[in-house]
């Protein structure tokens, strides 16, 4: 029976030859270099039926491949097989990423790749290019096409264009006037005239706007340039805004914003003249073509490390929302128990419906912050796995249940996994378990000197892990932005090296995990806000780290000999502060289930 994969590559191959391309590369991100995509940027998910957020695809005509990294290769084992897709494993010992790849096995003199240049950065075409150079080869032709699968694609969906709704300053802390004042100091700083914005989060943050172009992340599609005198929002709603998107442009127009059409960006840009700055990072093959003439200066956004360190505004407004959000959790929690016991099927898919429904009680919710990770049994084994709604599977009455989820709130945003036991554990889930919430604590508990990396600091997380010779293969903490998106920089806590120091206000997450494939999965995630911790007689400033997500661990299923003293009295203290938390805001029976669970052990 034919794949349609793999029909769509054999289209696909038809069209290289057409054009003389010896390479396709496509990327799995959209003309902002998002993590997240919208559904016409999907293109690694049409072409391969991989639909993992993180993966590439390059066509050549000998060979189809996929690179993604450990996260997904369960899962891109199992979507892959018929397409003729070829799985390159990354973040593995010994790699070899697209760049290297193809300066290895292209061998023609002539070497055209053909890239979509909306949705290819600069830096992953400089990065293409280096590897040719470094391998002895000359650089490739590299031809950026806008849209290139529209030929082949379609029923392609549209550019999305939902209401654009404003952020008050009661929440966000600052204004945009004042955060764009603080911007064109940043570019003057930098000898600039003005800058382009092009990273969809940084513009939501700067001008206090949200949206819902991009399902879980509330931002708008749009570009921004700043220059000494002139703001101009290049945006796809700019013509015919709805009630709610106009009165958003009228409240910006009235601070100096320009409102403009989305597609105007490229115009405007190659008749710029004077200094740019730009963050490549974000920027598109495209948009760096149209600046071919006048040039531009690049380096990173200084955006990016001021959104990450949150204000006193923007803290307790976090606090805030983890309180409503552990109240959904723990209500949540308390029913799949009781179902459990009653003997009541409940399939992974209804979990996460329920847990949704809890949370969306509270009038400031405004949806997930991703897709919910609603696992039990092997389907928790993959740290990303989609819950399907139909055929999932029924939640037993023994072993593991993961739940990784977050709410987006006016006021925050959240993103918690807890792994709980819906009956009787083997030894070895025990075990698992308790040494993932071990490193889980310790890093919790960490006291470091300021200037201290999330790198430096990981290890922490993985120790308890390691010394049993077990270890999980993703990050063990990301950024979290303020009612933006659940994955932000520049901070992380993972084994890659980045010299980023944890900073004073900033809010990352801590998640550990274990998986054994086609058994069951544990992972042990809150959100930790840094902040000071004094000082001491070495002459140095000290950070720790704050808990703010609010809801118990489950103690079922803990080895206690394998804890000790200290970690035991902080999962304690922990449970105990959940406790007087939220109790006053449930009803009197989630209360009452809530003290059993937060006896200390």
């Amino acid at each position: 029976m034919s794949n349609i994969y793999a029909e769509r590559i054999d289209l696909l191959r038809a069209l290289m030859r057409k054009n003389g391309w010896c390479a396709v590369i496509i990327s799995g991100s959209d003309p902002h270099s998002s993590e997240y995509v919208a559904p016409r940027w999907q293109q690694v998910k049409w072409i391969s039926g991989f639909t993992g957020e993180a993966g590439d695809v390059v066509i050549t005509e000998d060979h189809a491949g996929l690179w993604t990294d450990t996260r997904y290769f369960i899962q891109a084992a199992k979507q892959l097989p018929g397409t003729g897709i070829e799985l390159h494993k990354t973040n593995v010992p010994d790699q070899v990423l697209i760049p290297e790849w193809l300066a290895k096995t292209q061998k023609k003199i002539h070497r055209i790749i053909a890239v979509d240049g909306l949705c290819q950065s600069v830096s992953a075409i400089e990065e293409i290019e280096e590897a040719f150079v470094s391998a002895g080869k000359a650089r490739p032709c590299i031809v950026g096409i806008p849209d290139m699968l529209d030929e082949l694609w379609t029923d392609r969906p549209a550019i999305p264009a939902q209401p654009v709704t404003l952020l008050s300053d009661v929440y966000t802390g600052s204004s945009r006037s004042e955060r764009i004042a603080w911007l064109r100091e940043e570019i003057q700083k930098r000898h600039c005239d003005a800058m382009l914005i092009t990273a969809l989060d940084e513009i939501a943050w700067l001008l206090n706007i949200r949206g819902s172009d991009i399902e879980y992340n509330p931002i708008v599609l749009s570009y921004l340039l700043i220059t000494p005198s002139d703001t101009r929002l290049y945006i796809q709603k700019s013509g015919t805004p709805d009630e709610v998107t106009a009165a958003t442009f009228a409240a910006l127009e009235a601070d100096d914003v320009r409102i403009l059409p989305y597609d105007a960006v490229l115009e405007d840009l190659k008749a710029f003249e004077g200094e740019l700055f730009v963050d490549k990072s974000s920027l598109n093959y495209c948009l760096h073509e149209a600046l071919s003439d006048c040039g531009y200066i690049a380096g990173e956004s200084p955006i990016i490390l001021k959104k990450s360190i949150k204000n006193a505004t923007e803290i307790e407004g976090m606090r805030k929302a983890h309180i409503v959000d552990g109240v959904a959790v723990v209500r949540f929690l308390h029913w799949l128990e009781d179902q459990i016991k009653a003997g009541k099927t409940v399939s992974e898919w209804d979990a996460a419906v329920q847990l949704g429904k809890f949370r969306s009680e509270c009038p400031d919710y405004r949806g997930d912050s991703f897709e919910t990770i609603s696992a039990w049994g092997e389907g928790a084994a993959l740290p990303h796995y989609v819950t399907p709604n139909d055929g999932s599977t029924k939640i037993g009455n023994h072993g593991l249940y993961l739940c990784d989820s977050g709410g987006q709130y006016l006021y925050g945003t959240t993103d918690i996994t807890r792994t709980v036991a819906v009956g009787p554990c083997t030894d070895l889930e025990k075990e698992d378990y308790t040494l993932v919430l071990q490193g889980h604590i310790r890093l919790a508990m960490c006291i470091f000197p300021k200037g201290t990396a999330g790198c430096q600091i990981d290890v922490l997380a993985r120790e308890p892990l390691w010394r049993r010779y077990r270890n999980f293969g993703h990050g063990t903490g990301h950024g979290v932005g303020f009612y933006l998106n659940v994955h932000e920089g520049p901070q992380n806590i993972r084994q890659g090296f980045k010299n980023q120091p944890l900073l004073p206000g900033m809010i990352t997450s801590n998640e550990p995990g274990l998986y054994r494939e086609g058994m069951y999965g544990i992972r042990h995630e809150n959100l930790i806000l840094c902040v000071d911790a004094g000082v001491s007689d070495f002459g140095r400033d000290w950070l720790k780290f704050e808990t703010i997500t609010l809801c118990y661990f489950d103690t079922a299923p803990i080895v206690r000999d394998l804890l000790y003293k200290d970690e035991i009295d902080w999962l304690n203290k922990y449970n105990e502060s959940v406790y007087q938390t939220l109790a006053p805001h449930l009803c009197a029976d989630d209360a009452r289930w809530l003290r059993q669970k937060t006896l200390p052990i």
